[in-house]
């Protein structure tokens, strides 16, 4: 007689998203996994799964991000924890959900002595058995191949636009936060039909300065800007509602 494991889809929460998974399992009409994170009385993290996932298809979701009094560190290090306890469980496949994807806007050496954490980050979900990784809006592209798997890179955008679309603003202009998000500002224009920042003609950015150190202050500065639509017409610019098309919220906040 052969024993068979019928189990194939396993979805379970990291503590930072565990509102959002129940609503994926609502939706999917599959029980959620438990993985009884506890911590230790020195803030170390103990996963434990309350059922037997051998054989299944795990996918296990977990924003990077700070919640409660936890740091993005915190959802990070708890990520890969459950990683880890999911492949020694002998689960056939496991997902690593990232909604968003930490450390990610250090995706290049913009100067000398710095370090490249996406890869970093990448590379330790590769070590803890991550054999997928999904995420939404990357902070670039290139991150997908600092993964040595398959990456599902969505993007919110269709969402967004519906939500947007429904607002019934006019006067909407589009502003880009720096010249890299300047095709992403132009695509928003075009499917809401909105209005793009401009300057003499120009697309304008509206200039974010990058951290210097952890010191640096998040401020946003445009001078002189005019809203010309696709078709050069031209808005009040003085009433208008300015939607900034961003990587990372933080910078937008404030």
């Amino acid at each position: 007689m052969q024993l068979l494991n019928h189990k194939k889809l396993h979805i379970v929460a990291g503590r930072a998203t565990a509102e959002l998974v129940a609503d994926i399992c609502r939706e999917l009409d599959v029980a959620q996994g438990t993985p009884n994170i506890a911590e230790f009385a020195n803030g170390e993290i103990h996963v434990k799964y309350g059922d037997s996932i051998r054989g299944s298809d795990v996918f296990i979701v977990q924003t990077h991000t700070a919640w409660d009094d936890r740091s993005i560190n915190d959802s990070i290090m708890e990520h890969l924890i459950m990683v880890d306890a999911a492949k020694r469980a002998s689960a056939k496949r496991i997902t690593a959900v990232a909604p968003f994807f930490g450390y990610s806007r250090q995706d290049r050496k913009a100067s000398g002595r710095e370090p490249i954490t996406a890869r970093l980050i990448a590379d330790l979900f590769l070590a803890a058995g991550a054999d997928r990784l999904i995420s939404v809006d990357l902070h670039s592209g290139q991150i997908q191949g600092f993964f040595d798997g398959p990456v599902d890179h969505l993007t919110a955008m269709p969402v967004l636009i519906d939500y947007l679309a429904g607002l019934d603003e006019d006067d909407m202009v589009i502003v880009s936060p720096d010249a890299g998000r300047m095709k992403v500002a132009e695509r928003y224009t075009n499917l809401l039909d909105a209005d793009l920042a401009a300057r003499d003609g120009e697309p304008v950015v509206a200039h974010l300065p990058r951290l210097a150190g952890a010191a640096a202050a998040h401020h946003v500065h445009v001078a002189h800007v005019v809203a010309l639509r696709p078709r050069a017409r031209v808005v009040d610019h003085e009433r208008v509602e300015l939607l900034l098309l961003d990587r990372v919220l933080e910078r937008a906040l404030g």
